[in-house]
């Protein structure tokens, strides 16, 4: 049985991410009639850490896991890493006094625990001696009263975690109020407060990014542009000064180093290090979004009957998120990349082959598995292609960062 996870980034006050919140499908369709729900939760979490571990999923950090009640009452997450996991607590639970035992029995055990979605309800507060966070929907309530719920915690030791932040301003209101963790797409939309000038810099770096969409790749006119940057070319000759590459070769021009580099690695570099440029004062978590979005459409695009250039896909969902790298428009970005009509049909019209991949990577990430079920179908793939497929995305985003 394959089932999907979708992570979700937390951010510190430096915009850092620092920790994931997993969701996990729950059967098939999304639920199991015959089986408890907890239950189900339990088997899926089960088989999902014993397969892939948690770790694995988060590159390492911490992984924020919701809980019903029953499999917190059973003690269900002992089998976990207390420092690789948080764990959340349902705001739908009842707040029972066999909750509360195994609340405290689990702080006591050294697990950190989440209130999520805390609703200002009293009947909370008696947990809170072992809850170490509380997640607060910024979309639910106004800041005043969001601001009247934080003096009257006084100097208790709970940490905030601000969700469904989508704008700077809501991010920098939650800052003010105390809040130090974050959660939510404020870091990849774009900031309509003010309009930023492309410059000719990054003009050439989206240059490059539409050439790389060519299947034949003109070394030409590449070569021209990156002779009119010189950070650029540095950055190329650095990408080549490689152990895998031998270091063998003298290179004697910037055609000859393009042609020497190959156009897989010459693709990569642009990706990374030319994508990396636009993304000045930006979370790298947007960059690592939009590299899971690019390799997910581009894989998914190999098990269609009628592939058709697979870096198309790559470059779909590469650019799925430039408009919040560049703080612009899709359409005002689009006009100025000489990327393929289809490219640009599914990032602004949503309506082709293209965007089936995207939305069905979009999904998958927020955890809505029904409309992925739904694209899953469409598309005539089978949940452990697209299972399999969004894992090895997720591990080459973050080796490929790393890197």
């Amino acid at each position: 049985m394959y089932s999907f996870i979708a992570r979700q980034p937390i951010l510190d006050l430096n915009q850092n991410v620092v920790a994931y919140e997993l969701l996990f499908r729950e059967g098939e369709n999304n639920c199991c009639p015959d089986i408890d729900p907890d239950q189900a939760t339990s088997n899926i979490l089960s088989n999902n850490h014993l397969t892939l571990g948690v770790e694995n999923i988060t590159n390492d950090l911490p992984a924020y896991i919701n809980f019903h009640s029953n499999t917190l009452i059973n003690d269900f997450p002992s089998f976990l890493d207390p420092s690789k996991v948080v764990i959340e607590i349902l705001e739908d639970v009842s707040a029972s006094d066999a909750l509360l035992l195994a609340c405290k029995q689990l702080s006591e055990k050294g697990y950190q625990l989440a209130l999520d979605d805390y609703d200002f309800d009293p009947k909370w507060q008696r947990f809170f001696p072992y809850i170490s966070i509380l997640k607060i929907d910024v979309l639910a309530y106004s800041m005043l009263e969001i601001s009247r719920f934080v003096r009257s915690l006084n100097h208790t030791k709970i940490t905030l975690l601000a969700e469904k932040v989508e704008t700077a301003q809501q991010f920098e209101q939650t800052k003010l109020l105390g809040f130090s963790l974050f959660q939510g797409y404020f870091f990849a939309r774009p900031e309509m407060l003010k309009q930023k000038k492309v410059t000719s810099a990054k003009q050439k770096i989206l240059a490059l990014i539409g050439h790389a969409n060519d299947e034949q790749l003109d070394f030409d006119t590449m070569g021209n542009i990156f002779s009119s940057d010189p950070g650029l070319t540095y950055k190329l000759l650095r990408f080549i000064n490689n152990p895998c590459y031998g270091r063998s070769q003298e290179i004697t021009s910037l055609k000859h180093a393009l042609i020497y580099i190959g156009d897989v690695e010459l693709k990569k570099f642009i990706a990374l290090l030319a994508l990396a440029d636009l993304n000045q004062d930006k979370p790298s978590e947007i960059i690592r979004l939009s590299l899971i979005r690019a390799k997910f459409c581009e894989d998914i695009s190999l098990f269609q009957k009628n592939q058709e250039n697979p870096p198309k896909a790559f470059l779909t969902g590469l650019l799925s998120s430039i408009d919040g790298i560049l703080d612009q428009t899709l359409i005002t970005l689009l006009d100025i990349l000489p990327v393929h009509t289809d490219i640009k049909q599914a990032l602004i019209t949503n309506d082709n082959y293209l965007a089936h991949y995207l939305n069905l990577a979009k999904n998958i990430e927020m955890g809505h598995w029904q409309a992925s079920d739904l694209l899953i179908e469409q598309l005539a793939l089978s949940h452990e292609q697209c299972f399999i497929t969004h894992t090895q995305a997720i591990t080459w985003a973050d080796e490929m960062l790393q890197e």
